[in-house]
């Protein structure tokens, strides 16, 4: 037990991650994390949120969920988050790393199906690739689409996921302050059966719920990953 007024260190990952690195197209090296379970149905390429990398708690967390649901996972940093820079990079680099990445993937696990997506605005560039040139992938899972600025509701972030034609999934807290739900609900509805929407009350864009809800947050991440995984299961 953690001594009184500090803070406890974090579980160890229960699935040992293999770092590696790959290359860009016309920008950095980046580095990645590989997590395959033994008998592994499946692989989610997994993008990272605009403000922490692909080794947060809430990644870590991801990886292992899901690979106690047989789905492997590759974890992978943009550019601006491997140099440390604070800006995200541009449309065009981050979804080049995005495509690298998938077929990084490809390489790495030649005989798994594959879906992409990832937390916030990992998510949103992975359909932004998608919606570009198809990926390859069967599916893309996000974890709290962002589709507008906190206090700045609207829905033109959600514009090019017209031109997404594989399954999607998305899940959301009813209290995600980047995804108003009188806007997001209607967005999803419009994209058609390709489309679903999984939402957790009171959770925010953290996946974060109050003490009031009756549930913990490691509730809730497992009803995410759970989730995840069936949907996964179902579209391939």
């Amino acid at each position: 037990m953690a001594k009184r007024g500090r803070i406890a260190e974090p579980e160890a990952p229960a699935f040992e991650a293999e770092p590696f690195r790959f290359q860009v197209p016309d920008s950095d090296e980046v580095s990645g994390l590989l997590v395959v379970p033994e008998k592994a149905t499946a692989a989610y390429v997994l993008a990272h949120s605009a403000g922490a990398g692909m080794a947060h708690s809430f990644m870590n967390q991801a990886a292992d969920g899901l690979a106690r649901r047989g789905i492997a996972t590759l974890r992978y940093q943009f550019p601006y988050m491997e140099a440390k820079r604070g800006r995200p990079d541009t449309p065009a680099v981050t979804t080049a790393t995005v495509r690298a990445a998938v077929e990084e993937a490809k390489r790495r696990l030649p005989k798994l199906p594959l879906v992409a997506g990832g937390k916030s605005f990992g998510g949103r560039m992975t359909s932004q690739a998608e919606a570009a040139e198809p990926l390859g992938v069967a599916g893309l899972g996000f974890f709290c689409f962002p589709l507008h600025p906190p206090e700045k509701p609207g829905t033109s972030r959600a514009d090019h996921l017209t031109d997404v034609k594989v399954p999607m999934l998305f899940l959301q807290g009813t209290k995600d302050e980047f995804a108003n739900l009188d806007l997001l609900e209607p967005t999803v509805a419009g994209l058609g059966p390709r489309a679903r929407l999984h939402l957790i009350p009171e959770a925010n864009h953290a996946f974060h719920v109050p003490a009031r809800s009756g549930r913990k947050d490691s509730d809730v991440r497992e009803e995410l990953f759970e989730t995840l995984a069936a949907w996964i299961a179902e579209i391939i």
